[in-house]
């Protein structure tokens, strides 16, 4: 093992992307003060901290383990966005980007924690709340479906591929770090 390691600055710019191309609806349609300032929350603060990893705080951020091609994923997203979504108009292509997007851009963590062969506690306890806030959609999904018919293949199908790349996490997190145990993931 090398050294711990943090959060993956890719993973963040990637969540900056997904955030900003999901709610550019922001520009052409109101719903609730509520909705906008949440959505512009979500925006400003996956902006900051990107703009912390590799601004304010670029002194303690190692890239030369950050090292994940995310074109690897950008592009296949952007393509598959492009062939598979609602309606083909720019702002729903964006939406369905952004929700692809989503299920894969924890790879650059989890290929760095991989990488070097261990995390920091808090970045552990990190990664579990953002797989755990996925894994809850699963719930949420099947509420709508059946207290209001709603269903979307797309946002279900991505879902899905984020929890299940998550699981192998999950059960590390549940059965070493929840015993006070290091995160030490195998060579």
């Amino acid at each position: 093992m090398d050294h711990e390691e943090g959060i993956s600055g890719k993973s963040q710019i990637l969540f900056a992307l997904v955030f900003t191309t999901r709610y550019l609806d922001l520009l052409t349609s109101f719903i609730s003060l509520y909705n906008t300032s949440m959505k512009m929350i979500y925006i400003g603060c996956s902006c900051a901290t990107v703009y912390l990893i590799y601004m304010k705080f670029r002194a303690t951020y190692d890239g030369n383990h950050d090292s994940f091609r995310v074109e690897f994923l950008v592009v296949p997203v952007g393509g598959l966005s492009v062939l598979i979504n609602h309606d083909f108009s720019p702002l729903e292509i964006l939406w369905t980007f952004s929700i692809y997007l989503e299920s894969v851009a924890i790879l650059p963590q989890l290929f760095m924690i991989s990488k070097t062969g261990e995390a920091e506690t808090i970045t552990t306890h990190y990664l579990f709340c953002l797989g755990l806030y996925r894994a809850l959609y699963l719930f949420n999904w099947i509420w709508r479906y059946y207290f209001e018919g709603f269903f979307d293949m797309i946002a279900i199908v991505a879902g899905v591929v984020q929890t299940v790349l998550y699981c192998d996490f999950f059960y590390l997190y549940v059965t070493k770090v929840l015993k006070g145990k290091k995160l030490s993931l195998p060579a």
